[in-house]
């Protein structure tokens, strides 16, 4: 991460709760409450909106999938290093408008998505644009280079059309 990434909390670390995943799970679960459920970000004037269902141990899908990746027999997997920035997110969606973040649209499945990434593309947070409202879908660490150059050729694509 670079040094414009200063605006974002510091990371939620597993080290911080006694290595305790139960712990560690309420903490940053009461950190996306604190961002998505009990206030919401403000985007673009829309309502802004979460995937509740299906609610496992009491908990939204969308927090599921903040948190966690891929797909092993229908479940997926909890990622630490999305653990540790829960509350980048909301800090993030804020910034659309500052040098802090880029912020694009593109198509997945014939949904129109609002990708929201770091300067450096090394963290994105993806929108499911629904018209009258926002859904957060979904944020991640873009651990491989070719990765981050395949946002970063979609970004510069989407600025040049736009313009």
């Amino acid at each position: 991460m670079s040094n414009s990434d200063d605006f974002l909390p510091t990371l939620v670390l597993f080290d911080d709760y006694g290595n305790e995943w139960h712990s560690y799970l309420e903490a940053i679960y009461r950190f996306f409450c604190q961002d998505f459920v009990s206030s919401k970000p403000n985007f673009e004037g829309k309502r802004f909106a979460l995937k509740r269902h299906p609610i496992l141990d009491g908990k939204e899908a969308t927090f599921w999938h903040l948190i966690s990746e891929g797909e092993v027999e229908g479940e997926r997997l909890p990622d630490l290093r999305r653990c540790e920035r829960i509350r980048w997110p909301r800090p993030m969606i804020e910034a659309i408008k500052s040098s802090h973040v880029r912020c694009w649209r593109n198509k997945r499945k014939e949904e129109e998505r609002i990708v929201i990434a770091l300067g450096d593309f090394s963290y994105v947070v993806v929108l499911a644009d629904r018209g009258d409202y926002v859904l957060l879908w979904t944020a991640y660490c873009v651990e491989m280079e070719h990765r981050r150059q395949k946002l970063r050729r979609e970004y510069e694509a989407f600025v040049n059309e736009e313009s």
